[in-house]
């Protein structure tokens, strides 16, 4: 997928404050800790568009990008992150629920994993409930360069079976340090847009 323009385009906390264009919408949640800023920006090949913080926790709104002016990627507030006050974990789940359980415009939601760890039971319970919606057909490895290549398909199947993912799930390895991976999980989402006879423009990043 060519991205030739991707912006953030609105910054929500409510409904009301959501895009009203109906454009598709592809959303991402994980773990505070996660790594989920560092992937946006590296698969959208920007450098801060997305906040990456060494705080965990600091995303406390639903953030819109517009890409190519065709769809967006939408960033869902991290969850599980211990430190934060009780209200606002409360208030920030509330937010993501009212998001993923009434927007008609959403298309798939991608669960990020930390690939050097089991999914924590915040994980597991957060991709059953994206499952009972319809949602969860791709799961995104985070930080595969930190272990080997024969740990990464060892550590994929311990992923898949603690989320009790469906065999036609993808796990996709991410590495947004080395970059790595970002032409797969490309290749996933772009099935998708073609399953889902969605209007976006698919271009390689070869193609003129």
């Amino acid at each position: 997928m060519k991205v030739k323009t991707s912006d953030i385009a609105i910054t929500a906390v409510m409904p009301s404050q959501y895009p009203a264009d109906d454009l598709p919408e592809i959303a991402m949640i994980g773990r505070s800790n996660v790594g989920k800023s560092s992937t946006i920006n590296t698969i959208l090949n920007r450098k801060n568009l997305a906040r990456v913080s060494a705080n965990p926790g600091k995303t406390r709104t639903i953030n819109f990008y517009i890409i190519n002016k065709e769809f967006y990627l939408v960033d869902l507030p991290g969850y599980g992150y211990a430190k934060v006050a009780r209200s606002d974990r409360a208030a920030w789940g509330k937010m993501i629920e009212t998001y993923l359980s009434t927007r008609n415009a959403l298309q798939e939601v991608l669960l990020l994993v930390d690939i050097r760890h089991t999914p924590s039971e915040d994980d597991v319970l957060m991709y059953n409930w994206l499952r009972q919606y319809g949602y969860g057909s791709i799961v995104i490895a985070t930080k595969s360069d930190k272990i080997s290549k024969n740990q990464q398909q060892k550590s994929m199947k311990v992923i898949r079976e603690t989320l009790g993912m469906p065999t036609n799930a993808q796990i996709v390895p991410i590495s947004s340090l080395k970059k790595l991976g970002i032409d797969k999980l490309w290749g996933a989402l772009e099935s998708l847009f073609i399953e889902n006879q969605l209007n976006i423009t698919i271009e390689e990043q070869g193609e003129i």
